[in-house]
């Protein structure tokens, strides 16, 4: 990385203790993924603004603070197996596979999908297992999970995805629709009861069903 380019970290990672990200662990693995590896060239010089930015199959790599808030608020450990639903870019993915035991991430955008499993080799980060395929229903075959993490829009939360939550397990998901505020919501098991709190308004792209071959 350019001095500059790490100069710009620096101030982006001090931005965000300020914005309230207070877990060493999230900001440490923020340090250590480059971000800038995850986008295209041209944007290579925006890699550390706090801004969300475009990526392959019209999707977007999301504002540095929400991937820290959300992993934040996810609560993750060194014992966990985590889920992610929406590879995307796979920036996501690596910051939780710095800090889980195991990642297991789903994205139904082919193009997207062989980008990411590319990266997590570049980058090394073997603990990371990657699925094409429909995130809405989980990975049952993995079930149960530790953790979820939801990096799309749902208009709800899908049922599967709770079920495929161990008891005392944690998911995080955008909820709302394309015109509505979106609230990040965090659901934790208890049994078969679900306590649900409301957190940050947000923007996400939507939840989809189905599985995309090409851009």
């Amino acid at each position: 990385m350019n001095s500059s380019l790490e100069d710009k970290k620096n101030q982006l990672l001090a931005k965000l203790r300020k914005q309230g990200i207070s877990d060493e662990a999230v900001l440490e693995a923020l340090a250590e993924i480059p971000r800038e590896d995850f986008i295209a060239d041209y944007l290579r010089a925006q890699a550390y603004e706090n801004a969300a930015l475009p990526i392959e199959s019209e999707q977007t790599i999301s504002q540095p603070f929400i991937v820290a808030y959300m992993t934040q608020e996810l609560r993750v450990d060194k014992s966990h197996k985590v889920l992610e639903v929406g590879t995307g870019s796979g920036y996501q993915a690596a910051v939780l596979a710095k800090l889980c035991k195991r990642l297991f991430t789903i994205e139904r955008h082919m193009p997207l999908h062989k980008t990411a499993e590319e990266m997590f080799k570049k980058l090394r980060l073997f603990n990371v297992t990657t699925l094409f395929g429909n995130g809405m229903r989980g990975w049952k075959e993995q079930e149960p999970f530790d953790r979820i993490m939801v990096t799309a829009a749902g208009e709800d939360i899908p049922d599967e995805l709770l079920y495929q939550l161990k008891d005392g397990g944690i998911l995080i998901i955008p909820v709302g629709g394309q015109e509505e505020t979106q609230h990040i919501i965090r659901v934790t098991r208890h049994g078969d009861d679900f306590d649900v709190k409301t957190l940050l308004p947000v923007k996400f792209v939507p939840l989809l069903s189905g599985i995309v071959h090409s851009s």
